[in-house]
Formats: structure tokens, C-alpha cells, sequence
């Protein structure tokens, strides 16, 4: 019988708080011992996990896409209420888009894209919900004996508007403009719009 990874365990144990501090407090005012702190561990077990500050962070934006994907996941197996899985994911969204506060990971991550691990995690990660959110589309748009419109916008292009809606309802939310009905809104009709967009 295969010995459990320990490290990963802890690794995965870890993550959410560590995700938590950096959400709250930024890459830069972080710091490993205020990590060790929160995760009620001694510094150096922090660093037989990850080598340094940075590559908890990074992991840190690794776990902002792999709780996403995992809700989502989940979403897109529900079945019998008349929604497409793209249709079921906009409604969540439009719920719970941001609440955790993770954007604030992200947030920070684009101020420290000089560096080139930062650089590529968020890169990875933004590639990531583009692909699967284009896979939710292009599924929408063909399933259920829909046939394309004429001029309608790309897949590609809609999944990248889905991801700035997104990213603008996490600033109104962060700086008080967008309040939850708005936010509410701003899935349901502007998503559905990108989800159906047509140029003509």
C-alpha cells in the first residue's frame, strides 16, 4: 500500500490560509512569519513546503484557480433545471463572484509582473479560465440544437469579456461602486449578452 504524500497533504492544508493572508494583506506586506503565524506552524515547516515567499504565492494563485475550477466542476454536473452549464455558471457567478476576496491575490500578483514566476502563474491562471470558459460557450452556443448566429462574436473573444466582467465587478465590489445587486445584475444581463453576443 502507497504511503500517503505528507507534503502535499500539508501543502493543501496550508493553502487556504495562506491564500487568506496574502488576500488580505498583499504580496509585500506579508511576511513568512505572519504566514507561519496564521497557519500556527513554526517558519520552517513553511519552508520545507515552499522555497520562499514567492513560491507560496504563487501556489496561493494556483489555489485561487483550482477552488474556481472545482465549484465549477461541480456546477457543470447539476442536472434537470432547464440550464445550460454555461447559463447555471453566469447565475453563480452573479451570487458569489468574488466573495472569498481571492481577486485581491490576483490584484497583487499584476503589481509584481516584473517578476517572471509571477508573471507566468498569473498568465497560467488567466489562460486557464479562458480555455474553460470558451469550452462553457462554445457548448452553450451548439448544444441543445442552437445553431450559430450570424455574426456572432468568437468564443475566444467572449470568454476574455467574461473575464473583464469579472474583474470589474471585483473592483466595484473592492472600492465600493458596484453594490451586490448590481453585481447581480451585471452577470446576468451582460453575461448573458457576451454568452449569446452577436456583431450584428
Amino acid at each position: 500500500m502507497a504511503r500517503p504524500n505528507l507534503t502535499r497533504q500539508k501543502r493543501r492544508e496550508l493553502l487556504p490560509v495562506l491564500a487568506r493572508t496574502f488576500a488580505e494583506l498583499g504580496y509585500r506586506r506579508t511576511t513568512t512569519a505572519e504566514l507561519a503565524r496564521r497557519c500556527e506552524v513554526q517558519e520552517n515547516i513553511l519552508y520545507r513546503l515552499w522555497p520562499d515567499k514567492k513560491g507560496m504565492f504563487v501556489a496561493a494563485i494556483e489555489h485561487v484557480y483550482t477552488l474556481s475550477a472545482a465549484i465549477w466542476n461541480r456546477l457543470l454536473h447539476e442536472q434537470g433545471d432547464g440550464h445550460t452549464p454555461a447559463e447555471r455558471l453566469l447565475t453563480y457567478e452573479g451570487k458569489h463572484h468574488g466573495e472569498f476576496g481571492h481577486y485581491r491575490i490576483v490584484f497583487a500578483g499584476l503589481s509584481e509582473t516584473d517578476d517572471p514566476d509571477v508573471r507566468e502563474a498569473l498568465a497560467d491562471m488567466y489562460r486557464r479560465y479562458q480555455r474553460f470558459i470558451e469550452r462553457q460557450i462554445h457548448a452553450h452556443r451548439t448544444g441543445s440544437g442552437r445553431t450559430r448566429a450570424v455574426g456572432q462574436v468568437d468564443a475566444l473573444l467572449a470568454a476574455w469579456a467574461l473575464i473583464g466582467l469579472g474583474t470589474v465587478t471585483n473592483i466595484g465590489r473592492e472600492l465600493g461602486l458596484l453594490g451586490e445587486r448590481h453585481r447581480r445584475r451585471l452577470f446576468a444581463e451582460i453575461g448573458r449578452l457576451l454568452l449569446e453576443a452577436s456583431t450584428g
